[in-house]
């Protein structure tokens, strides 16, 4: 009895924890015998190609997907056995999918106020003066208050990203999670995003945050830690300074790249 009690414990002190995961769809194999654990101070970035299995990955830590196989605890509750309607307003996700399903004539105001019901498009859900002034103060702090009364669908690709890592922290949620964040942003859009998530992973007060991305461009300063997929297999994973490496990347993507790195960015190419 002591030794599970001990386990559970462990398990306690991590935000994230998979072991022996495999994901099965269609007889193909999107995650292999995959282990990883987040702690609570972390900040992960999760690199590989596409079809790695990076966007599975974030479904299950989102609480969204169960493995085939193996075992997956989030917050410290088990997939399969905890309400996930419970625990997956504890998490804050942003993705493309969700960009989707965001009617164009919300207010944008109303997108990340309405996070605390769980609904895309306000209806009837009735909200105070605290949650409004909260969606205010994170829409300031992604620089983007000023919009808050225009329309989603009038905003640029930019300002939509911002907006829905707004509504992913309207919760105060304990794990954060980044699907490709940055995809589809010009220069300055990106660079203007990468900054202000490194300010977010620099907040000692900040949530555990996973920041799914094909580019090592796109890597905020202050992360911490990296996980390299590649066709579902874990190729490398710890600290950032250890598993980023030329050697690494290159057996990843499956082509011979050299890293370089300038201050607290990371660059890449093919030799």
């Amino acid at each position: 009895m002591a030794h599970v009690n001990s386990v559970q414990e462990n398990l306690d002190d991590l935000v994230v924890h998979l072991s022996g995961v495999e994901v099965r769809r269609g007889g193909n194999k999107l995650l292999a015998d995959l282990d990883w654990s987040v702690e609570l101070d972390e900040r992960w970035v999760v690199l590989g190609p596409n079809g790695a299995g990076k966007t599975t990955l974030l479904k299950l830590a989102a609480a969204e997907l169960h493995p085939t196989s193996g075992t997956v605890h989030v917050l410290g509750e088990r997939l399969g056995r905890v309400d996930v309607f419970e625990l997956r307003p504890r998490i804050g996700f942003t993705s493309a999918a969700i960009n989707g399903r965001v009617p164009p004539e919300e207010k944008v105001r109303d997108v990340v106020v309405s996070a605390g019901y769980a609904v895309l498009g306000r209806w009837r859900e009735v909200y105070d003066s605290l949650d409004t002034d909260r969606a205010d103060d994170l829409l300031g702090a992604l620089g983007i208050g000023h919009l808050a009364g225009r329309m989603y669908g009038t905003l640029s690709e930019g300002e939509r990203k911002r907006t829905l890592i707004a509504r992913s922290l309207m919760t105060d949620p304990e794990l954060l999670l980044l699907d490709e964040p940055a995809a589809g942003l010009d220069l300055g859009g990106r660079e203007d995003l990468v900054a202000r998530l490194s300010s977010l992973a620099l907040d000692p007060d900040a949530p555990a945050m996973v920041l799914v991305t094909h580019h090592v461009e796109e890597i905020p300063p202050g992360f911490t830690h990296a996980l390299l997929l590649g066709e579902g297999r874990a190729v490398a994973a710890g600290l950032l300074d250890d598993v980023l490496t030329s050697e690494n990347l290159s057996a990843t993507f499956g082509q011979d790249l050299l890293l370089e790195r300038s201050g607290d960015r990371f660059f890449a190419r093919r030799r």
